[in-house]
Formats: C-alpha cells, sequence, structure tokens
C-alpha cells in the first residue's frame, strides 16, 4: 500500500475538491497530505498525532480518525525493549512502518530516521529517507535538528520527499543533554530555538515538533510560523498535539513511577491486559479452558 505525496517547499491552497473538510475524525477514499496539514493551519484547526509500530494499533488509530500516525524510533524504548532511540536501525524503521502503512487507509504515515541514517549529510539523508519511502510506502519522513538539518531537509523536500522537523529536545541526542531538559529557558536558547523553527521552515518542512520546549515560548513561535506545529511537552498553544500511544494508553511501566509531566493516561491497559493474561492462566490451570465449546468433535 503505498501513500499519496504531495510535497510543497511554500504551502499553497488545496486545489478544488482535494480538502478533507476535518482532519480529526475525517472520512474519506484518500490519504491525509500535507496540502490537508497546511489547510487546517490556515484554519486554526488542531489536530492530534499519535506514534504506532505495528498493523493491528495502526488500524485502530486510523479507524478512531486519527489523521497523523508517526511511526516514531520511540520504537527504542516503548516497542523493541532498548533504553533510548539510539539503537534502532533503519532496517527496523523501515519494517514497522510498512505494517502501520499496510494497516490503515487515511491517516498520513510518518516515518522517523533513527540515529545514525542523516547525520552524514544531505545525501545519506536522501538516500535513507528514499528507503522508507519506496520500501515502506510512508508519506513523509521525520528528522531531528534545526539549522544543523535545514541542508538536508532542503534536498530532501527539493526530491519531492516531504519533511517534519523536529526541534527543542531531540531524543536523538541524549548523549549529549545528559538527561531531558525542558528547551528554550533563557534569552540565548529561546533564540537558538526560534533559529532552529524557522530554519526547517525555510528549508521546507511541511511541520515541525516541537519537545519539551517552555509553553510561552512554544506559543510564541508557533505564532511565527506558517507551517504547523507538533507539541509533545511544549503546552496547548502548538497546532497539534503527539503522544507516544502505550505513554497515552497507560501502557507504560515508568521507572520508579516518575512519569514525565506532560504525559496524560487516557486508560489503564497494562492493568487490563495484565487482567486478562492472569484470568486467562488460571483458566487454564483450573480447567476452565478449553471448556467443550472451544473444542471440536
Amino acid at each position: 500500500m503505498t501513500q499519496s505525496n504531495e510535497p510543497a517547499r511554500t504551502p499553497g491552497a488545496p486545489a478544488s475538491g482535494e480538502t478533507t473538510p476535518s482532519l480529526y475524525g475525517g472520512r474519506g477514499s484518500r490519504r491525509v497530505t500535507v496540502r490537508d496539514i497546511a489547510a487546517a493551519k490556515r484554519r486554526g484547526e488542531k489536530w492530534p498525532m499519535l506514534t504506532a509500530y505495528d498493523a493491528m494499533t495502526a488500524a485502530v488509530f486510523d479507524e478512531a480518525g486519527i489523521p497523523v500516525l508517526l511511526v516514531g524510533d520511540s520504537a527504542g524504548n516503548a516497542h523493541l525493549g532498548y533504553d533510548s532511540t539510539v539503537p534502532v536501525t533503519l532496517d527496523q524503521m523501515v519494517m514497522l512502518a510498512a505494517a502501520v502503512v499496510r494497516g490503515t487507509r487515511r491517516t498520513l504515515v510518518v516515518g522517523d530516521l533513527p540515529f545514525g541514517s542523516y547525520q552524514e549529510g544531505p545525501v545519506q539523508a536522501l538516500r535513507n529517507a528514499t528507503r522508507l519511502m519506496k520500501e515502506a510506502g510512508v508519506g513523509a519522513v521525520k528528522l531531528e535538528g534545526g539549522e544543523r538539518s535545514a541542508e538536508a531537509i532542503d534536498l530532501l523536500v527539493r526530491s519531492g520527499i516531504p519533511v517534519m522537523a523536529h526541534v527543542g529536545l531531540t531524543p536523538q541526542s541524549v548523549n549529549a543533554y545528559g538527561g531531558h531538559p525542558v528547551q528554550g529557558r533563557g534569552d540565548e536558547a529561546a533564540e537558538q530555538l526560534r533559529r532552529d523553527a524557522k530554519a526547517v521552515q525555510d528549508a521546507g518542512a511541511f511541520a515541525v515538533v516541537l519537545e519539551l520546549v517552555t509553553a510561552e515560548l512554544a506559543a510564541e513561535v508557533t505564532g511565527e510560523l506558517a507551517i504547523p506545529t507538533v507539541g509533545i511537552g511544549a503546552g496547548a498553544g502548538c497546532d497539534a498535539q503527539v503522544l507516544v500511544w502505550t505513554d497515552m494508553a497507560g501502557m507504560t511501566d515508568w521507572p520508579g513511577g516518575r512519569k514525565p509531566r506532560f504525559v496524560k493516561e487516557y486508560a489503564r491497559l497494562r492493568e487490563v491486559l495484565g487482567d486478562a493474561a492472569k484470568a486467562f492462566a488460571e483458566d487454564v490451570v483450573e480447567g476452565g479452558y478449553p471448556a467443550p465449546e472451544h473444542s471440536f468433535r
């Protein structure tokens, strides 16, 4: 299943009849595109984005009307058992992204370029983004970095690959940060974040993730940009919001119970799944499963 890709260096008005009336919960016979994202910014519509790493979960979110799904390298923590996103490989991202594309019909699927797949420069970024587009069928790619990644973004967009940028806290640089500090505090840090956001917009990104940025600064940057901002730990002033789905659904086992301040759990699926596993096990041990209605004659 291959998505329709509509890169736009300067977002313009969609062609007549092509606009999705509403990004969230909309229905239609085609994929959400970057043109739809640009149109939502113009009309002031806020929209949700979630991560997804497999076809079954992606199908649930697609049916729920989530317009954009990010196959994030957060799979390293949430899906693959790593301590960070750094070990995630491009081969893993291609496999996971292809599954998400197969499980969806409407949502725009964005695939992350993992650590080491674009840091060498624009040519490496183009080669690996092309793999995600051709082999997984994603409709866009995401990469981290502001000014330092602008040249790579420019080449990708000129080559027909829509790019979602990511500034503020960039998890692939966790070893350089020495943790997860809030970004944009202080005049110098705030000015750098503004430069980064402007640089990715000028390079042609269709949207930019702002991670762990002070709420006031994120709102100001959102007002200054023509492209939509996607917040995660960046306050309510962004155009869109994203959460890792396992965090959103209460699947994550937080070390020491230290849940990040920006995470809101909308369910407790870890408890539900655990209870179901225990009920199954007890049924087997006590002879209640399989019952006659579960057996063949």
